[in-house]
């Protein structure tokens, strides 16, 4: 991602003139531009895919939106998560969700996952700070490039799956490479493995 000049806007604001628009979100009034790759996009998707069988399998009442923003109340901040899983019994309590998909409470939010670009610090601290104050029981963030800094994915730097699970009011993380199949709270029974979303990028050869 990279911070786009212009001046500083309203959430609001932001949601009304960008909302549609999945090239940006909003950090304290500072607007983000987006910008992911191929590879990026093909491990987006195959998280996306390997979540909605479980949910499927398990008739779950989670679904995952095409388009979705979260509204933090208080700020003037607005992310636009790569993969958000959704409660559909609790959007009855979301305020906006009939007229637009904004989300502004994190007890309809299941399961978040960031795939970290080339602005690795906000996954890691900033996204991760203010969707435990949400109160989102699981994050995901996975770096497939490895980029994040040491003190989160330790030395030497490896492609890391980092799921963050809410205890209490904070996240303990946990770690996963190579063939470690993730463990998930969310998804108790999810066979997947970090390796099989690191690979998702990879072209396929004829």
């Amino acid at each position: 991602m990279v911070q786009s000049a212009s001046k500083v806007l309203t959430v609001d604001e932001f949601i009304s003139h960008y909302g549609e628009c999945d090239r940006y979100e909003l950090i304290d009034g500072e607007l983000i531009e987006m910008e992911p790759t191929g590879p990026h996009e093909q491990v987006s998707a195959l998280i996306g895919r390997k979540l909605n069988v479980e949910i499927d399998r398990q008739d779950l009442s989670y679904f995952i939106p095409h388009r979705c923003l979260i509204k933090l109340l208080g700020t003037e901040t607005a992310f636009r998560p790569d993969v958000i899983v959704l409660d559909q019994t609790q959007l009855i309590n979301e305020p906006l969700w009939q007229q637009q998909p904004v989300i502004t409470s994190g007890n309809s939010i299941k399961l978040i996952a960031e795939v970290v670009s080339t602005n690795w610090q906000n996954d890691y601290a900033r996204k991760a700070e203010d969707y435990a104050l949400l109160g989102i029981p699981e994050y995901w963030i996975v770096d497939y490039l490895g980029i994040g800094g040491r003190e989160y994915i330790g030395k030497p730097k490896q492609p890391t799956v980092t799921i963050c699970n809410l205890i209490e009011d904070e996240y303990q993380k946990q770690l996963f490479q190579n063939n470690d199949r993730l463990i998930s709270l969310i998804f108790p029974n999810l066979q997947l493995t970090a390796q099989q979303i690191f690979s998702a990028r990879q072209s396929v050869t004829k």
